[in-house]
């Protein structure tokens, strides 16, 4: 896949929200149609959608699943790939998910605590749909809606879950999440030369330049959600510069 430009809708109550590094009650933007915003992406230029329930991230409660699926049914006849995470804790979440027609459905805490899943996802469903969201912080993979450390690096946890046949990863650095203070590649370059799948980045993105340095780190993607919502740099912008830097 060549390099592309995410946009992130990231959904907590019912509305599209941003926090700052997933606190709740840090909304920096709070939209009330997040189907209006995701359609609103693909018109910009988007060819995939990152949906994100917070309520599931956090609270473990899927309350924003019947507007994923309306995204879902209004956005696919589009062309639209769609990846979609936040309170999968099962075998049954994700498969719900994938037979309602999601492209790639995102677990973390869910295989943290049990890899075994991905191995039995990616057997029933094929790799290609499977993604794993290492999410990182003080350089140690963080759970339960970034609340919870774990004792893994996400190198480690990267090499073991391509192992079990997922076949992509999220790697967000929250130490730069939701800050609008730059990136910092080391870690997202780490991850990537150490796994052949590949690597979407996330976290931190402020500036166009942010987008080239990302890309260059070896990663596939990035997703990028207060720099697009603030206007620090539109997506067509975005897209632009992505696709000047060959």
């Amino acid at each position: 896949m060549s390099f592309e430009v995410i946009p992130a809708v990231d959904m907590r109550n019912g509305k599209c929200v941003q926090l700052v590094q997933g606190v709740p009650g840090s909304e920096m933007v709070s939209l009330d149609d997040p189907v209006a915003v995701a359609k609103d992406w693909v018109s910009q230029g988007a060819k995939t959608l990152h949906l994100i329930d917070l309520d599931g991230a956090i609270d473990g409660k899927r309350k924003n699943a019947p507007i994923i699926e309306k995204i879902v049914k209004e956005c696919k006849p589009l062309g639209m790939k769609i990846q979609v995470g936040g309170g999968i804790r099962s075998f049954e979440n994700a498969a719900e998910l994938l037979n309602i027609g999601v492209d790639r459905v995102i677990l973390s805490t869910a295989a943290i605590n049990n890899p075994q899943l991905v191995k039995e996802l990616a057997d029933e469903f094929g790799s290609e749909h499977i993604n794993v969201a290492l999410d990182s912080k003080n350089g140690k993979v963080a759970i339960d809606g970034w609340k919870k450390e774990s004792e893994f690096t996400a190198v480690e946890m990267g090499i073991k879950f391509e192992e079990l046949g997922a076949g992509s990863i999220l790697f967000t650095n929250i130490d730069s999440e939701g800050l609008l203070q730059g990136v910092n590649t080391a870690p997202t370059e780490e991850l990537a030369k150490s796994v052949s799948i590949p690597v979407i980045a996330s976290g931190g993105v402020t500036k166009l330049d942010d987008l080239i340095a990302l890309k260059n780190t070896g990663a596939k993607a990035v997703v990028v959600g207060s720099a697009l919502y603030i206007g620090k740099f539109t997506l067509p912008e975005a897209i632009n510069i992505i696709s000047e830097d060959l």
